[in-house]
This record gives structure tokens, C-alpha cells and sequence, in this order.
């Protein structure tokens, strides 16, 4: 049987549950709003406080419904955590083909994720912060970086790389949260911008230069100014340092039998 919402796995949803919010993100899916009959909210691409507390109001809301980007799907969650409101579900129906999130747990696209979405049931998941207050539910990129990169005590780079990609990583890395789930943080250093395969290649700590991956805790970064991108969003100037690590609390996703 479905633990509770501070357990592992939640219950399905019905279409006529009246705490279940779908929201319409003006970048996003807008066909999501007659795929389904659930109550639905109109707002604009990467939501914020305004937009959503009025959703948050209800103290029985039990899922969120983000029809949108990877961006949007981002802001909705860090609203969550901010607002204290971790034990609301969120559901993803992504609004392209190429969203890093859905590649990173899992999830599909069309009208296979929104069945998923108002059908599936919500597992506790790694949530990932950034040393600047932010989430990360997808990928985060540091371009043309030179410098150094480790993932706990796993050194990742040293010296160039055209790309230096970051994830959440599901399960079997990093550390156990409160609720006993495990996961945490990757990072792949290199040439084509792939996302971690969950692999670790370590760079030698002894040699001049290289590329590699982890999976851990936290990643942390030193370099020459470079271009961050998290979740598909520029960040507004070149940065020298940055630290991504997995929170003590999860957040609720809901993902495919098997996830």
C-alpha cells in the first residue's frame, strides 16, 4: 500500500480531485489545459511568489501539475521549498522534446505525461540547491570553463573544458535525506555538453589536467569567469565560483512504474 506524503510513494490522483492544480505556463504545453479536467491556473513562464501563493492558499493542495520548461518546473518547486510546502506533489508535462529534467528522471512527453501526471503516483526525489538560493531539477552548464571541479572528494576537472554539465542524480549517490531516500548530485566534464551517466572517472589529483565525472553530495566549482546556465536560463554574469548540493529535505515527483 502508498505511504503517506512524508513516506516514500503517494497515492494516485483522480481527474475530479479538487487538489490537484494544473498549471499553464505561458512558455509552456498550452494544449495541457484540454487534456485534462482538473482546475487550471494561468501564469507566466517561471512563476513567483505573486503567482503562486494564491494556488498555496489551499492547506489540503496536493499536487501541481507544471505544463511548461524545465525553467518553469524550477521556479515552481523553489516556491515550494521557500514557502515550506515540500508535501505538495509537483507532476511535469514537459513543453518540448529536449528537457534535461525529463531525461534525468525519467519522464515522458505529450500526452503520455499528462496521463502520468493525473495518473501517476509521487516519490520522494533528490532536491538539489545552488549556493545562491536556487533549485536544479534539470541541467545546470558552466561553458568554456577553465578551472576545477570536484564532487565531494572526487576531482572532476582540472583545467579546460568546453562544458562542465550538472544534474540531479536519482538514486545510489551522495547521502541518505531525513526520509531515508538516497541520491544527490553528477558532474561530467568534457567536449560534447553529455549529460553524467552516473559513472565516476576521476581525475588524478596529481595530474597538470583532465577530464572527468562524479556522483556525490555536492559539486563544487572554482574557474576564470564562465557562462552558468541553469535549467535552460542564463545566469546574468559570468561566474568564478559555485556549489550545487542535495538538500537534507526530498521533494515529491511523479515518475513511471520502475523509477
Amino acid at each position: 500500500m502508498p505511504e503517506s506524503r512524508q513516506g516514500r510513494v503517494t497515492d494516485q490522483v483522480g481527474h475530479d480531485d479538487a487538489h490537484v492544480v494544473l498549471l499553464t505556463c505561458a512558455d509552456g504545453d498550452r494544449t495541457a489545459e484540454t487534456g485534462a479536467d482538473l482546475r487550471t491556473v494561468a501564469v507566466p513562464p517561471r512563476p513567483g511568489r505573486t503567482d503562486l501563493d494564491p494556488v498555496l492558499t489551499d492547506p489540503d493542495l496536493r499536487r501541481l501539475v507544471v505544463a511548461g520548461t524545465d525553467a518553469d518546473l524550477a521556479a515552481v518547486l523553489q516556491r515550494l521549498l521557500r514557502a515550506d510546502r515540500l508535501g505538495v506533489e509537483l507532476a511535469y508535462v514537459p513543453a518540448g522534446r529536449r528537457s534535461a529534467a525529463a531525461r534525468v528522471w525519467g519522464l515522458p512527453h505529450g500526452p503520455a505525461a499528462l496521463h502520468l501526471a493525473t495518473h501517476g503516483t509521487a516519490r520522494a526525489v533528490p532536491l538539489v540547491r545552488d549556493d545562491a538560493g536556487g533549485v536544479l531539477v534539470g541541467r545546470a552548464e558552466l561553458r568554456a570553463i577553465h578551472g576545477e571541479a570536484y564532487c565531494d572528494e572526487v576531482l572532476a576537472l582540472r583545467g579546460a573544458a568546453r562544458r562542465l554539465v550538472v544534474t540531479p542524480w536519482p538514486d545510489g549517490a551522495g547521502v541518505a535525506s531525513v526520509d531515508g531516500t538516497t541520491g544527490g548530485v553528477a558532474v561530467r566534464a568534457g567536449l560534447t555538453g553529455r549529460l553524467p551517466d552516473g559513472r565516476v572517472r576521476a581525475v588524478p589529483p596529481t595530474a597538470r589536467a583532465g577530464r572527468g565525472a562524479a556522483t556525490g553530495r555536492a559539486v563544487q566549482v572554482g574557474c576564470l569567469p564562465a557562462t552558468l546556465v541553469r535549467d535552460g536560463v542564463p545566469h546574468p554574469r559570468p561566474v568564478t565560483r559555485w556549489a550545487w548540493y542535495r538538500h537534507v529535505a526530498d521533494w515529491l515527483l511523479v515518475r513511471g512504474a520502475g523509477h
